[in-house]
């Protein structure tokens, strides 16, 4: 399967290209703009972005699976990234995980709710220690989580 960027695309990434001294430097902001087209990296989206940048698709591959921000499967529309480093460990990330499980219908790191609505992962550290436990939904942080708070979070979703 052959894959494009949209037109829209297709020229943001050309724009994007424009603004780095080599193509291949553009690598982590074309991802991005790959991910929102297509929701994760795929690869056949590695291989859309590595002909794009000419380079290897083994490099875009090293790239998307060094960050825990790029998706290497479809997640849910609401995609909980649980913080589980030192910090939130020791103040309860495997509780906000469970609780999240039972909650959304779907085990962490095993795809998404029957729905499609919802998927939770564990990533390592947010670097908001201070505040933990912690957790990225889709694009926002929320810390200091309590039974509660994720509820509120889980009914703002629906």
């Amino acid at each position: 399967m052959t894959l494009e960027f949209s037109p829209e695309n297709k020229k943001e990434v050309e724009w994007l290209i424009s603004r780095y001294p080599t193509k291949q430097a553009a690598t982590l902001p074309v991802l991005h703009v790959a991910q929102q087209q297509f929701g994760w990296i795929s690869h056949d989206v590695m291989n859309l972005v590595a002909k794009t940048l000419d380079e290897p698709v083994s490099r875009v591959e090293d790239v998307v699976t060094f960050y825990t921000m790029f998706h290497q499967h479809e997640v849910g529309k609401y995609h909980f990234q649980v913080c589980h480093t030192l910090g939130c460990a020791i103040n309860g990330a495997s509780q906000v995980v469970d609780y999240l499980e039972k909650k959304c219908g779907v085990k962490c790191g095993e795809g998404r709710s029957a729905d499609g609505k919802f998927s939770i992962v564990k990533v390592e550290c947010l670097g908001s220690c201070g505040t933990a436990p912690m957790l990225q939904l889709n694009d926002d942080y929320h810390e200091n989580l309590t039974k509660e708070k994720i509820d509120a979070l889980i009914t703002a979703c629906k």
